[in-house]
């Protein structure tokens, strides 16, 4: 296993809130039609480079703790309990809350509609993205999930392919895993806008790899820095919150607003962009992990929270604009986000209470306890061999 000093940065946990609060944004605002016009309409709707701090995030903290867990052996007992023990504990943390929430607004939330059979199996197994139509009213934003659980689903086999490699090659191999995005829109099936029924290349996995390998990046400079430039970053974060700013306003600038898709050289350039605001967010708290802001008690309640906020808020936003009497793309942009903020936390603290912690901590207590098992069962069949090597 990779070797880190501090197992958990409450800092990062801190930035968690930031960025549910940024996608929240981003989708008031194109629902209250806010999302062109102005540069500050344009730069809410760009919020949506939050998604890429997720990912960056989630490629930190799964590549600090698994680079080094994998191999390809698979004759190798502990390579194996190892791998099962990585899918578990992933299924575990994001499943539960997130099927929860997928068969409430299912059979709750008139925004879903009427889906077809197809439609809600790829809801449940977070397959969305790979059918036409499976992006469904009030679950519309999952599709990041679904590229999370591909990014889980492969980073073992990324690990055991460079993870154990020395330091300079795994920066190359990460340099080159990150290429992949950039030209992504480009290959001939990808380079046009996708038709009535055609799934859309630009929320493949694949297109995200950029956003991932930050977090990759990260977690192979965390440690590699003098104090002196630990004290520098601390010191002068604010440029880095300057800088991802800047790429608000420089995506704002470029390529069409709205929903309208983007010709292949203008998501190569947003993706870019996404690239820059993520590590400009990311690299300093997990270079220079203390912050006084981030680690207060709200910040943490809500990054605790982060992921159920991020589940729930889509369909409560659908159930703010009746409850206020206003109509989609009317404005109140400032009425409906305020009444969406106050009507998803509690109901995410509600999920994390109930659903999102207790199952997390079930199925982890019950893995460690198969594990034991599978751990004593094979000592006893070793000391069974050993006997009957001495016996005979």
């Amino acid at each position: 296993m990779a070797k880190t000093s501090t197992p958990f940065l409450p800092a990062l946990e801190g930035l968690r809130a930031i960025a549910c609060c940024g996608i929240i944004v981003t989708h008031v605002a194109f629902q209250t039609g806010a999302d062109t016009g102005s540069l500050f309409n344009r730069m809410m709707a760009r919020t949506d480079f939050f998604v890429p701090v997720f990912f960056a995030l989630s490629g930190f903290l799964l590549w600090r703790r698994h680079r080094a867990d994998f191999s390809f052996n698979v004759a190798d007992a502990n390579n194996r309990l190892s791998l099962l023990g990585y899918y578990v504990k992933r299924i575990g943390r994001i499943m539960p809350a997130y099927l929860t929430t997928v068969v409430l607004v299912l059979l709750l939330f008139p925004v879903a509609g009427s889906p077809s059979v197809l439609e809600v199996i790829s809801n449940i197994f977070l397959v969305q993205i790979y059918v036409s139509g499976g992006l469904l009213g009030g679950l519309t934003h999952l599709w990041s999930l679904s590229v999370e659980m591909a990014f889980y689903l492969v980073l073992p086999f990324i690990a055991a392919l460079f993870g154990r490699r020395s330091w300079r090659v795994r920066m190359i191999c990460i340099a080159a895993v990150a290429l992949i995005s950039y030209g992504w829109a480009f290959l001939p099936p990808f380079a046009h806008a996708p038709g009535p029924g055609e799934l859309n290349p630009h929320i493949m996995p694949p297109a995200f790899a950029a956003w991932f390998a930050v977090g990759f990046l990260s977690a192979e400079l965390e440690g590699t820095l003098r104090p002196v430039a630990v004290r520098w970053i601390a010191k002068y974060r604010f440029v880095f919150w300057l800088c991802a700013l800047a790429m608000l306003a420089v995506a704002a600038s470029d390529g069409p607003e709205g929903l309208t898709h983007a010709e292949p050289a203008e998501f190569a350039r947003r993706t870019v962009y996404g690239t820059i605001f993520a590590a400009s967010l990311i690299m300093p708290y997990a270079l220079s992990p203390r912050s006084p802001w981030l680690e207060s008690a709200w910040m943490q309640a809500l990054g605790r929270w982060s992921y159920s906020i991020f589940l729930w808020h889509m369909s409560l936003l659908s159930l703010v604009f009746p409850l206020l009497g206003i109509n989609l793309f009317s404005g109140h942009t400032a009425l409906v986000m305020l009444a969406t903020f106050l009507l998803t936390v509690p109901v995410a603290a509600l999920s994390y209470a109930l659903m999102e912690e207790p199952a997390r901590r079930w199925i982890n207590t019950a893995w460690y306890e198969v594990k034991a098992d599978i751990e004593t069962q094979r000592k006893n069949k070793e000391l069974k061999k050993q006997r009957a090597a001495f016996n005979s």
